[in-house]
Formats: C-alpha cells, structure tokens, sequence
C-alpha cells in the first residue's frame, strides 16, 4: 500500500507496449548501464512520452514492486533475439498489480524524463511532474532513505531452518537411485607417471 514515506522512482515507459507488458506480465526493464544507483524502491511511477499520443505527457500509473533481478534483454524479450542489445544486462524489475492515479500528474514544461526519486507523499499530493521534486530540506532524508534501501538491496542472505533429513530421504528428493562409493583421491607427486583413463 502506497504511504507517504514510500520510496518511488519515476521512471519512463517508452511505448505502450511496454505499459502493457507490466499489465499482464508484472515486468519492467532498466539497462543495466543506464539504470539510477538504486533499484530497490517501494514503487514504480511510469510517465508515458508522447509515443502515448493523447495520453503522453504524464503519470498516470503506478506499481509496487516486488523484487529485482539481472538478466540480459534476450532473456527478456524472446521475440527478439537478434535485436543488437539481445545480450546486454538488464534489470527486470519485478511488479505487483497496476494502480491507475485518481487524477494523473501531468508533464507541463517537462518534455524529457528517464528516472526520478520522489515519496509517496510528495505523489499524493502532485498534479505537476515538477511537484514530485523532493524540495532541498527533505532532500536529505531521501538520499539516506536511498543508501539504507541499497546496502539492504546489496546483502543478498538465505536464512535456511536446519533441519536433520536421513541421508534415504535427501537421495529421494535429489533422485539419486543408488549410493556410490567414495571418490578415492590418489597422490600424484611430480614425476609420476598419470593413470590411463585419467589424463
């Protein structure tokens, strides 16, 4: 649910296309090379360019978002491999259901966008692209609300629960039909002759 101390970033869809490929398949992409410092937000707030036609120049939807992760554009968009960036590193940024905006923020004198941080604060209460500009004195707060979420972002952990499983029912699960014998690990000193079957 979208508070006002959610953290969003702003962030350019480049056709309808891609709002659609958020709809249905709950993705949207950033190269890597050209991606902000920090990927891991609360939200996602898409202006749409004028590709939209009537609806360009504006925010009109929004997602939280779920997670993130690497992968390449090819990965991404199979349909088309031969594309020249097909193997170039994205983020694909994980998605939640859309939520349209009970009235859009729109762009004014802003003609040109790729990211943007802003709160949930500041998106409830804007009608202009200029009003999600987080003013100098809470600036601050949002740069260090920023650092906070990437040291997080970047200490990826599993808390596994230990469990004692008998050696019968790991070999089940892992499909392993028959136990082997050890692996037997011979010497081989400089000099000596390497067993056949082995080089």
């Amino acid at each position: 649910m979208l508070t006002p101390v959610s953290l969003i970033l702003v962030c350019l869809l480049p056709s309808p296309r891609d709002l659609e490929i958020a709809r249905l398949l709950g993705w949207y992409r950033i190269p890597f090379r050209s991606a902000p410092k920090v990927v891991a937000v609360d939200y996602l707030a898409f202006y749409q360019p004028g590709s939209f036609g009537e609806q360009g120049g504006r925010i009109e939807w929004i997602s939280p978002v779920c997670g993130h992760e690497l992968t390449t554009r090819g990965e991404l968009l199979r349909d088309a491999p031969d594309h020249p960036r097909a193997g170039e590193e994205y983020f694909k940024i994980q998605l939640g259901p859309l939520e349209k905006l009970a009235q859009p923020i729109l762009a004014e004198k802003w003609r040109r966008l790729t990211f943007l941080y802003t709160t949930g604060e500041y998106l409830l209460k804007a009608k202009t692209l200029n009003e999600l500009v987080v003013q100098s004195d809470e600036r601050q707060l949002l740069w260090q609300s920023l650092r906070e979420r990437a040291t997080q972002g970047q200490s990826y952990g599993t808390e596994l629960p230990e469990a004692d499983i008998p050696p019968e029912v790991l070999m089940a699960v892992l499909g392993i039909k028959e136990v082997q014998e050890p692996y037997k690990v011979s010497d081989v000193s400089e000099g000596s002759d390497v067993p056949e079957g082995n080089e």
